[in-house]
C-alpha cells in the first residue's frame, strides 16, 4: 500500500510540474511585449520589412504599392484596425520623430514615410537595402 501511495504522488508530482511548466512556456513563447515602445521594437527586429499604415491612407498605400512592385510582401502593422494603434503610433513618434504614418523599416533601419520609400525605389537605393539585383546590374 505504501508503494502505491509513493506512486500516486509522484504521478500527482510530475503532472502538477508538466503544468507549470507549461504555464510558464505559454507566458513566454508568442507573448505580447508589456508595451507599445517594445511592440514597436519587437517587430521591427523581427521582420525585414515593416510599414506602419493606417488601411485609409493614400500615402500607405503608395509606399505599399513599392514593395508590391519589388514582389516584396512587407509586415505591416494597420493602426486604425488596432484598439492600441494610438499607443503604437505615440511609441513611433517618439523613436523616429514623426508621428505621420506610413513609417518604413529595413532591416531593422528606419527608411522614412512615402515620400522617402518612393525616392529610395526610383533611385535603387530600396532594391539595394533589400539585396536585389537591378536591371542595370543584371545587364552588365
Amino acid at each position: 500500500m505504501a508503494a502505491a501511495i509513493t506512486v500516486s504522488s509522484f504521478r500527482f508530482a510530475a503532472v502538477i510540474a508538466f503544468l507549470f511548466v507549461g504555464i510558464l512556456l505559454a507566458s513566454t513563447v508568442g507573448a505580447k511585449p508589456k508595451s507599445p515602445s517594445a511592440f514597436v521594437k519587437k517587430t521591427i527586429s523581427s521582420h525585414s520589412i515593416v510599414i506602419f499604415s493606417k488601411s485609409y491612407c493614400p500615402y500607405c498605400r503608395r509606399a505599399k504599392g513599392v514593395f508590391k512592385e519589388l514582389n516584396q510582401v512587407p509586415y505591416v502593422v494597420e493602426l486604425d484596425e488596432r484598439e492600441d494603434g494610438g499607443e503604437i503610433q505615440d511609441a513611433l513618434s517618439k523613436i523616429v520623430g514623426r508621428r505621420t504614418v506610413p513609417q518604413v523599416f529595413i532591416n531593422g533601419k528606419h527608411l522614412g514615410g512615402s515620400d522617402d520609400t518612393v525616392e529610395a525605389y526610383e533611385s535603387g537605393a530600396l532594391a539595394k537595402l533589400l539585396g536585389l539585383a537591378t536591371e542595370e546590374e543584371e545587364e552588365l
